[in-house]
């Protein structure tokens, strides 16, 4: 435990791989997928392989945690001897999670400080800030000079994704089916990121997928701006197109850092199907 006696959770939505929770003790509040057979947990007994294998066939519902899962979780930092909790959430306007947890903590005597974090954004964009702030805790940095630095950071954050079809986002209500024929009709793909509130919003529309990836990190270029960063690679059952970003941003930025590459969560990948390769950024200076 660090001596601030903090810990860190994130909902599973936020991506963070399994390497950086066990390096920093970042603790997970999974999302559910329901199947008929029975309802897995998010990241722990279930993953996004699997969610590909059984589309289109069948396309699981998801849950955010409930209440209980929230206070479950936080009684067993509080009998570990922790005194503060940061709980990092993807966007509000993406998921009922950081409500969740913050009813929770209005509602419920926890003899906890928790702090929600609503990232305004999603995916490995929303698990960056997670090991940011768990990186700086590590580095002894105080409870409440890491709890005043995480609004310039989300700020900072962003990640921008690439998908092969938005079929998924349409089922499950991301984008409307007027905005969806248009773009089957024009083969349009998308480059997806997240605003300052936290709402999807289009950076770019280009027709074919070589086009798209190439535009992609073209707008991640842009965004670095020649600063040192760090990035994460997610991938949505696009392993190669993972690889060959990885090796890019190796080359392109030999003084930034690429923190690792992760097939987006199960939960995740139930809105965006396969082929998505997502690139999320956070300039360190």
């Amino acid at each position: 435990m660090n001596i601030q006696k903090t810990a860190v959770v994130v909902d599973s939505g936020c991506d963070v791989s399994p390497e950086y929770r066990r390096k920093y003790d970042i603790r997970l509040l999974p999302f559910k997928v329901r199947y008929p057979e029975k309802e897995y947990l998010d990241a722990v007994d279930i993953d996004p392989m699997m969610v590909y294998r059984r589309f289109p066939a069948e396309i699981p519902t998801t849950s955010t945690p409930s209440p209980g899962d929230v206070v479950e979780l936080m009684k067993g930092l509080k009998e570990e001897g922790f005194e503060n909790v940061f709980v990092f959430c993807i966007s509000d306007k993406l998921s009922g999670t950081f409500n969740t947890v913050r009813m929770v903590t209005e509602s419920y005597q926890l003899d906890l400080n928790v702090v929600p974090v609503d990232t305004l954004n999603i995916s490995i964009a929303s698990g960056m800030v997670a090991i940011w702030a768990a990186h700086e805790l590590s580095q002894e940095k105080h409870f409440d000079e890491v709890k005043a630095g995480l609004p310039e950071i989300i700020r900072r954050s962003t990640v921008m994704f690439y998908m092969d079809t938005l079929d998924y986002l349409r089922h499950g209500g991301r984008i409307g089916n007027v905005e969806f024929m248009a773009a089957q009709l024009l083969h349009i793909r998308p480059i997806i990121a997240c605003d300052e509130s936290g709402t999807y919003f289009t950076v770019s529309k280009l027709r074919g997928g070589r086009f798209a990836r190439k535009r992609l990190m073209a707008e991640v270029k842009k965004y670095a701006a020649g600063r040192k960063c760090w990035f994460i690679v997610a991938e949505g059952d696009g392993h190669e197109a993972a690889m060959e970003a990885m090796e890019t941003l190796k080359k392109e930025y030999p003084e930034s850092e690429v923190l690792y590459d992760i097939q987006i969560a199960a939960s995740l990948a139930v809105n965006t199907g396969s082929g998505l390769l997502g690139i999320a950024v956070l300039p360190l200076e």
